[in-house]
Order: structure tokens, then C-alpha cells, then sequence
């Protein structure tokens, strides 16, 4: 399976400054059962978070850990 993580950080690359993912784009990006890559994708968040890299956030309310639905965005 292609690198969740990586796959993450390039679609957000490629969003404008501030903008958000869903992590079922990330799941969709790395496999063609993206129902079946969603503990990967949530896996790989976490790391990202972990990291400092990404921040969460639902109905533009931060959230300091994945917990239901959120959304992903760099952290700048």
C-alpha cells in the first residue's frame, strides 16, 4: 500500500494555503478499497499530528486529536 502519510502531505501541497482534506481523499488516493485504508489513513494522521506537521479541525473548531469526523490541514 503507497504511504499514507506521504500521500497526505502531497495533496495538501497541492491545496491553496489554509485549505483542508478529508481523510477518506487520502484513502480514495492510496487504494482502490478506500473503506478498507481508513485505520491506515487515521494511523497515519495520528503520526502527523504527532509530528507537528498537520492540525485537525471539524466545522472550523480546532480539535487536539482525531476524535469523529475532522478534517486535515497543514500546520503553518
Amino acid at each position: 500500500m503507497i504511504d499514507a502519510k506521504a500521500v497526505t502531505l502531497s495533496l495538501l501541497e497541492r491545496r491553496a494555503p489554509g485549505a483542508t482534506i478529508c481523510p477518506s481523499e487520502v484513502a480514495r488516493a492510496i487504494a482502490e478499497d478506500w473503506r478498507g485504508a481508513m485505520p491506515a489513513v487515521h494511523a497515519a494522521i495520528d503520526e502527523l499530528v504527532g509530528d507537528g506537521l498537520v492540525r485537525l479541525s471539524w466545522k472550523g473548531q480546532p480539535l487536539g486529536a482525531r476524535s469523529g469526523p475532522y478534517r486535515i490541514r497543514c500546520n503553518d
